[in-house]
Order: structure tokens, then C-alpha cells, then sequence
């Protein structure tokens, strides 16, 4: 039954889930308009596709600060009922199969700073206990409903195409007004111009033309370069922990990985990139694929961007006086802001690089 479905995700280095029942869908972490007096947590709202999403952050009613927001962070759209809203999340998981036997209602030791524990609705133990969310409206108070329709009935018309509030069409002196600063204030120029860019590409409808031919690349960058992956090889970005070598393995090979109870290989492709095999620090992370079959997690120094929007001609030939002998793994080269990135080739790359280890990964 699709009610038994879960979408897991991290937020505060907790594992949690929602019933897919719940689920529109999940997108990158976009600039948001912040606004004032809104309450309910609200961070601020985004234009999608026409229809303004209010969208929140969890982390005060769970009984957390709120962190500084990242750009490898993801908003996932949940509607119930009337009650359509974005929660801020930092890393999306699989969907998994839960059935309600094994969903425990006893966690009172683990939710004791929880400010609103009608949040919580239960908890399955594994690996890691993951906190199963109620449905959205379980979260607010019914007043605090009504001004969340009340706020996106006001504001609906009142965003422009330039993402900003236009104000000579306020007329309402209890319309909500819009703070005078930066989402994201602590972002740098480069990840403010890029969250920028993820809203507006939000903007457009999905039944544009001109969006359905664009090439969707997820951005890393390996020894300060940058490389695009096309997205639909990559299931997530996660963190690295517990790595347990295998013995007489080539260098790219790390070893495995316990991602919650799947075992995963992890690859260093630097070597085969032509780029020195300088030591994986803490602050690395993994770009888990599925290539050909084949399921791994790909050492990354940094995870620029998980969605950004390129048009199929702005990807060119590897310039000349760049060729080597490991041309065959790459797709070309595109611009990335003001940057430029190689697009790899992934299924050349482990179909070819030796990363497979007794014919499984």
C-alpha cells in the first residue's frame, strides 16, 4: 500500500521520514523571499511554477537553532488537506517500506526538546532510528493554519518576476511586508547568485518547451576542478563514515560503506582524471550512483550544485590544448557561472576505469 512508503531524509544529523502520500515533490534548496511577521517558522517563499510556496524550517520545532542554510540543502514540498508547505532539509534519502508493526510509538527519551511532539508520530529502529513525521497539519494549530492561507492569499500576486515584492500593488496595510536583507546573509556572492538562479528556474512552467530541453547536471568539484554529472545517475549526497578497506584492491578503490544496511563501494576517480591522489579529508563527501547497474559512492571534494539547468549546445569538445589520454571519460566542457566544468562520463568511467570489484560494487 502506498500509505507503507516513506521518504527519508537528514535534518540535524537525525534520520527522518514522511508518507509519501504527503510528497509532491523534492528540489534543491532555492533563494527564498524572507518575510516578517509570518510566524510558523516560515523562512520565506518561493515562486513555483506560478503558485507561491511558503516554506519552513523544522529545526525550532524540533527543538534545534537553525543552522546556516547550504547550497547542498533541499526544499520537499508536502500537502495535506488545504495545507501545501516546503520544509527545508539537508540531505533526501530513499523511499523506503515501512509497515506500522514495526513503527514504535515509544521514543519519549529521544523527543524530550521537541517543541511540538504531535510532530513526531512514531519511530522505526535500525540501523539508525528514524523518526517517522505526522502529516502537515498535525504540526500547527488551527489558527496558525489560517494564517498561512491567509499569508499566501495576500502574497500570491504580489511577487514580480524579479523575485522581489511589487510594491505599488500593496494596497492592504495588513499585507505582510517583506524584510529588507538576504536570504542566506552569510552565503558567499557565488552560492547567493546560485540559489538565485535556482529560483528563477523554479519560475517556469514544466510544460515549457524550452525547460523540457534542458540537461539537468549535478556540480563537484575534484582537487578545486569542476565536474558535471548528469543527475539522473545520482541518488544522493551524503556524508562519509565507516569505511572498511578491502583488501588487495587498486588504489581507487576506498572500500565499503554501510549506508543504512546497504553496502556501498566507494571510489576515488581522481587517478583516473589525471588529478594527484591528495588525502580524503573529513570534509569530503559521497555522490552515490547508479550507473549501468552498478551502485557506488564517488569521493567528491565539494558538492557545488545538485541542479543546475544547462542547455544541451553550451556543452563543447574538450578544447585541444587540454586533450590527454583520459579524453574517453569525458562528455565535454560547459560553462558554469563564470567557471567551466567537464562533463564526465560516467558509465565509461566505471565500465572502464577498473572500479568494479569482483564483478559487483
Amino acid at each position: 500500500m502506498k500509505e507503507n512508503f516513506y521518504l527519508t531524509f537528514s535534518l540535524n544529523n537525525f534520520l527522518y521520514s514522511i508518507s509519501t502520500v504527503c510528497v509532491e515533490e523534492v528540489f534543491p534548496l532555492p533563494e527564498l523571499t524572507p518575510i516578517t511577521q509570518a510566524g510558523c517558522d516560515i523562512v520565506g517563499v518561493v515562486n513555483l511554477r506560478g503558485d507561491l510556496l511558503a516554506v519552513i524550517d523544522l529545526n525550532p520545532r524540533l527543538g534545534y537553532q537553525s543552522p546556516d542554510y547550504r547550497l547542498t540543502d533541499s526544499i520537499v514540498v508536502l500537502k495535506s488537506k488545504e495545507l501545501r508547505i516546503g520544509i527545508i532539509v539537508n540531505e533526501v534519502y530513499d523511499i523506503i517500506q515501512i509497515s506500522l508493526q514495526e513503527i514504535s510509538s515509544n521514543f519519549d527519551n529521544e523527543v524530550k526538546t521537541v517543541k511540538y511532539p504531535q510532530i513526531i508520530a512514531g519511530v522505526f529502529i535500525n540501523t539508525r532510528d528514524i523518526f517517522i513525521l505526522s502529516n502537515p497539519d498535525y504540526w500547527f494549530e488551527e489558527l496558525e493554519i489560517q494564517q498561512l492561507m491567509s499569508m499566501k492569499n495576500l502574497l500570491t500576486n504580489e511577487i514580480a518576476d524579479s523575485h522581489q515584492v511589487n510594491k505599488t500593488q500593496i494596497n492592504s496595510s495588513d499585507l505582510l511586508l517583506l524584510k529588507q536583507s538576504t536570504f542566506c546573509p552569510n552565503a558567499t556572492p557565488k552560492e547567493q547568485e546560485i540559489l538565485r538562479q535556482r529560483a528563477d528556474n523554479l519560475r517556469f512552467s514544466i510544460d515549457n518547451p524550452d525547460l523540457k530541453s534542458l540537461i539537468t547536471i549535478a556540480v563537484i568539484s575534484l582537487n578545486g576542478n569542476l565536474f558535471g554529472v548528469d543527475v539522473a545517475m545520482v541518488r544522493e549526497f551524503t556524508e562519509i563514515y565507516q569505511v572498511r578497506p578491502i583488501p588487495c584492491c587498486p588504489v581507487q578503490i576506498i572500500g565499503n560503506m554501510n549506508l543504512r544496511g546497504e553496502i556501498i563501494t566507494l571510489v576515488d576517480i581522481r587517478g583516473l582524471l589525471n588529478l594527484p591522489l591528495t588525502t580524503i579529508i573529513d570534509s569530503f563527501k559521497v555522490m552515490v550512483v547508479e550507473v549501468e547497474g552498478i551502485v557506488a559512492g564517488v569521493i567528491v571534494e565539494e558538492v557545488y550544485d545538485a541542479m543546475f539547468l544547462l542547455k544541451p549546445q553550451q556543452i563543447k569538445v574538450v578544447p585541444t590544448a587540454t586533450h590527454s589520454i583520459h579524453d574517453e571519460y569525458f562528455q565535454g566542457v560547459a560553462p558554469y557561472h563564470e567557471a567551466i566544468m567537464t562533463i564526465l562520463d560516467l558509465p565509461t568511467i566505471f565500465l572502464k576505469g577498473g572500479l568494479i570489484v569482483d564483478e559487483v560494487i
